[in-house]
């Protein structure tokens, strides 16, 4: 990246937020200090057994999973490392999984951590990190907290999410089908992501106690205030538009600019919006 372009970067990052975040990401975290104190994190071994106690290279090295590492490489002496030009790909990688100047609202951050201390419901390698004194999330929080897009609030600042309007309108996507795809309660019917179970015999929708339920469970993937911080919004969306690596269901979205992300945006971001699904 030349300096001009870099810097071209910097000044319209607020408006390239929405449409590309992990290019303005980059621009304010430090590459440096990602590779000689963050990424020795994703390596580290730990002690013990079970999945919860692997290294994370040892789950994300090629997963399909939003942090889509690179392979390692074995040195002489057996040590494994990334190249540099494989750790700035994993850097591209990360970045995208953080909210510069929040590590509070960066899923890297919270996926590993303990719910009590603030982090996600779920996260399949196990919860390593049983508070925010651990150094090692210290470390990946230092970094993060140095880095800042003007754009990007360190607190959110919407309300809380609107469940009438999930109860009446987003659910409604749960049973909308999209040429060549699956409806999405075709595979989230169970657990742990079953926030679209299989609606009773003599029903066409959820009556209000199983919506409740529902929207207990998709609250695990959404960042209230932050639509490119929530999984439900990005699981389904295209790559090249700023999703996930992989979505078994496909792309319902291709872009951002496709009114249903746009009315789940909204709502994540604590409004009401006019319901876009038929």
């Amino acid at each position: 990246m030349t300096h001009v372009f870099a810097r071209a970067i910097a000044v319209h990052c607020a408006a390239l937020l929405f449409v590309v975040p992990s290019l303005c990401a980059q621009t304010a975290l430090s590459f440096e200090v990602y590779r000689s104190r963050v990424e020795p994190i994703f390596v580290k071994a730990r002690t013990g057994h079970g999945a919860g106690l692997s290294a994370c290279a040892a789950c994300h090295a090629h997963s399909g999973t939003p942090l889509n590492l690179e392979e390692l490489e074995e040195g002489e002496n057996g040590r494994a490392f990334w190249s540099e030009e494989a750790s700035r790909k994993n850097f591209a990688v990360v970045a995208r999984l953080v909210t510069p100047g929040s590590p509070e609202h960066s899923r890297l951050l919270r996926k590993p951590l303990a719910v009590a201390a603030g982090g996600t419901a779920l996260h399949v390698g196990g919860k390593f990190w049983q508070s925010q004194a651990d150094p090692d999330w210290h470390i990946i929080a230092d970094w993060v907290r140095s880095a800042s897009v003007r754009g990007v609030p360190s607190e959110t600042a919407a309300g809380p999410l609107n469940f009438e309007f999930f109860q009446s309108c987003v659910q409604k996507l749960f049973l909308s089908k999209r040429p060549g795809l699956v409806e999405c309660v075709h595979c989230h019917g169970v657990e742990p992501r079953n926030f679209a179970p299989a609606i009773p015999a003599g029903r066409d929708f959820w009556n209000a106690e199983e919506s409740r339920r529902n929207f207990a469970v998709v609250r695990q993937y959404i960042e209230p205030g932050f639509p490119l911080m929530s999984r439900l919004l990005l699981h389904p969306l295209a790559p090249e538009a700023g999703g996930d690596h992989m979505h078994a269901g496909g792309r319902r979205w291709r872009s951002q600019d496709d009114p249903e992300w746009q009315m789940l945006a909204a709502w994540v971001q604590g409004a009401t919006p006019r319901c876009a699904i038929r």
